[in-house]
């Protein structure tokens, strides 16, 4: 054999030897590759199983409140609604709120003289549903407990003046302080002859909690886009711009008439 086909044949086995060293090192990284993404997908899996069994925690901490307690004097379908006003006023008002929503304290700012005007002229009856969207949104329990707290009130006859004093001691929408019983029962103090033994056991017991997250489903099931919702006459006010206090009060009072 020649030289010149020995250096031929040495030169092919050694391109082999290169060539299969290359396919085990592609093989190698490829087997690397793929445990490495089997790794990721499991801590990714078990991330996202973890999240999801924390929110369950979260969800079921705050929806196994023991059994719906409605309060005194709610009605409606399940109880859902705590009314103000005289039964017989021709004119209904149904308003969903959350007591963290800035909006509904916007709503509340400019048209409570004109309700209480109304209702106590016996002219206009409220429906009050008290939901917790912003503990959805933003997170924390406020929307919940002031709503306890609230329904804690209709319990001892003092919800309209009670309801007022959580608008008018709102905070900022991302300060979670409603969170807190204490404040609650304390803020109780501006009401006549609410804070008693009873209201404090009603707020810290969470004794109203499962109505107010029921009253959170009607909600979400009702379709309404966010709070406050305002209906008057099945119809949503709230969204009509050209709404006012005036106008409100012109409709109500014609209806009385009528």
């Amino acid at each position: 054999m020649s030289e010149k086909n020995r250096d031929g044949k040495r030169t092919a086995r050694q391109r082999l030897a290169a060539e299969r060293e290359k396919q085990k090192s592609a093989e190698k990284r490829r087997r690397s590759l793929i445990v490495g993404a089997s790794v990721i997908c499991v801590l990714a899996l078990a991330a996202v199983i973890g999240v999801i069994a924390a929110n369950a925690g979260k969800n079921k901490a705050s929806s196994d409140a023991g059994p719906v307690v409605a309060p005194s004097g709610a009605q409606g379908k399940d109880s859902l609604a705590i009314p103000v006003g005289k039964d017989g006023a021709k004119s209904t008002l149904t308003i969903w709120e959350d007591f963290r929503c800035p909006a509904c304290q916007a709503f509340e700012a400019a048209y409570r003289p004109t309700l209480h005007e109304l209702v106590d002229g016996g002219k206009l009856r409220i429906e009050y549903h008290l939901v917790r969207l912003i503990d959805g949104n933003l997170g924390g329990t406020g929307s919940l407990r002031a709503a306890n707290a609230a329904a804690c009130a209709q319990d001892a006859g003092k919800f309209r003046d009670y309801h007022d004093t959580l608008y008018s001691n709102q905070p900022k929408e991302t300060d979670d302080a409603f969170a807190s019983n204490a404040k609650l029962i304390t803020l109780a103090g501006k009401v006549g002859g609410l804070d008693t033994p009873a209201f404090q056991k009603c707020v810290n017991a969470g004794t109203h909690d499962s109505w107010v997250n029921r009253s959170q489903k009607a909600f979400q099931s009702g379709g309404f886009s966010g709070t406050p919702t305002v209906l008057l006459g099945g119809k949503n006010i709230y969204q009509d711009q050209t709404m006012s206090p005036a106008k409100l009060k012109q409709m109500v009072e014609s209806a009385d008439q009528g």
